[in-house]
């Protein structure tokens, strides 16, 4: 049994088309474009790229995109003014701060300041309270994504046994969260877990979100489950995700590969984030 390849580009593609239609919508019956807004501090290379593909990715679906680049020596002071200004903006609908930011400045201050309406990352401590009360608000682009890429492949969601591994705040705990949204019985794992292979291999859908390249091998996946691989890592110049490909495409039914799985999504759903803040807003 060789698993189907779970495309987040294609998917990507065909919400795009949609997104696209939205933000014609917005303009033709509420008369403006929904913009978004986005921060980036310092010269870290990667983030340089993300910030890249972001501003593209607004363009190419009609929507407005404005960057500000800083210089790594930013004050704390510099940054949360600029914040307030984009808060106040009615022409910039989503705001986001490329993270990671340069030691001297606080991630924690930053969220504490973006106003939860423009929070298109859903990180803030209101968005990420209303996803775990079951209450409407923004919710985290690469969770989001997972979730849209797990219900592509046509397996249902609810009764199953889903293990996610990792519990970070960006991913982890979020897609925990969807994940029992969905009515899935839902297994956290992380490093302290003991028995993770034997956990793991129960999983009708596993969720791989720990950041160490190829650590989830054939012996976590049970025979038929939908694995989705969250992971980026460099390694010799190459990109690879949590999951070792090879070994686990032989027992999965469905797999998103690395590139091209989970990556393109987070950015598709920050584009649907900005748009239905924009029409939250108006």
């Amino acid at each position: 049994m060789s698993a189907q390849i779970v495309s987040g580009k294609e998917l990507s593609a065909k919400i795009r088309e949609k997104l696209k239609e939205r933000v014609k919508k917005v303009e033709r019956e509420k008369g403006f474009t929904p913009g978004l807004a986005v921060i980036l501090v310092g010269d870290d290379p990667a983030s340089h790229v993300y910030v890249n593909n972001k501003e593209k990715a607004c363009l190419e679906i009609g929507m407005k995109s404005e960057v500000r680049r800083l210089p790594k020596e930013t004050t704390q002071e510099e940054l949360n003014a600029l914040i307030d200004a984009y808060n106040a903006r009615e022409d910039m609908h989503g705001l986001l701060v490329q993270f990671p930011l340069p030691a001297h400045l606080s991630q924690e201050e930053v969220l504490a300041r973006i106003s939860p309406k423009k929070d298109v990352d859903g990180l803030t401590v209101q968005n990420s309270g209303a996803l775990l009360s079951g209450l409407p608000g923004l919710v985290s682009c690469t969770p989001k994504g997972v979730i849209r890429l797990i219900k592509s492949t046509g397996v249902e969601i609810a009764g199953k046994h889903a293990v996610v591994i990792g519990r970070s705040n960006l991913v982890g705990k979020p897609v925990s969260v969807l994940l029992l949204n969905e009515n899935a019985t839902v297994t956290m794992c992380h490093s302290k877990t003991k028995n993770l292979p034997e956990v793991c291999a129960q999983a009708d859908i596993l969720v791989a979100a720990i950041g160490r390249a190829e650590f989830v091998t054939g012996n976590f996946i049970k025979p038929g489950a939908v694995v989705i691989d969250v992971g980026t890592s460099r390694v010799d110049g190459k990109l690879k995700g949590d999951v070792k490909f090879d070994e686990a495409v032989e027992k999965a039914a469905y797999i998103t590969p690395v590139p091209g799985g989970v990556g393109p999504m987070t950015i598709t759903m920050l584009l649907e984030n900005t748009i239905d803040a924009a029409e939250m807003f108006h």
